[in-house]
């Protein structure tokens, strides 16, 4: 099942509707093999002859990264479609800094022990975000 059709199946479940905004999103995600800002998102979508507003763009990829179907990714300024969609735990990116392949991972025991630390400290941790920069093995 492609990214899109899992995408379109989840925003159903959840209540959601299937509008052209998010489905031209999901698209423009699923389609980039790298990072996407939204006007990336933009131009990709008016290259396909139609139009979607910065607002709209940014409202959809809110939506998407609160279901877990796109991750930002920080250090790299854009959009990634999840790659782990159904895996549990919280998902984390390693970023080459040299050529920036971006690795997704997750790790339940990490994600519990990041959980723990918070609530040590009195704070009540809602979803957790790491990104590790370095270098994969192919720039090393």
């Amino acid at each position: 099942m492609s990214f899109v059709d899992y995408s379109i199946r989840v925003l159903r479940s959840r209540g959601y509707k299937v509008t052209r905004p998010r489905r031209e999103v999901l698209d423009a995600v699923e389609r980039a093999m790298a990072p996407v800002s939204p006007y990336d998102i933009s131009r990709i979508v008016q290259q396909r002859g139609k139009h979607l507003d910065h607002v709209t763009i940014y409202r959809v990829l809110g939506l998407l990264c609160s279901l877990n179907l796109v991750h930002k990714v920080l250090s790299r300024g854009g959009f990634v479609k999840c790659d782990l969609l159904d895996e549990p735990g919280c998902h984390r990116f390693l970023v080459c800094r040299q050529c920036g392949v971006l690795q997704e991972f997750t790790d339940e025991a990490l994600c519990y022990q990041e959980s723990q630390i918070a609530r040590r400290m009195g704070f009540h941790s809602e979803y957790h975000l790491t990104e590790s920069s370095g270098l994969c093995h192919r720039c090393r």
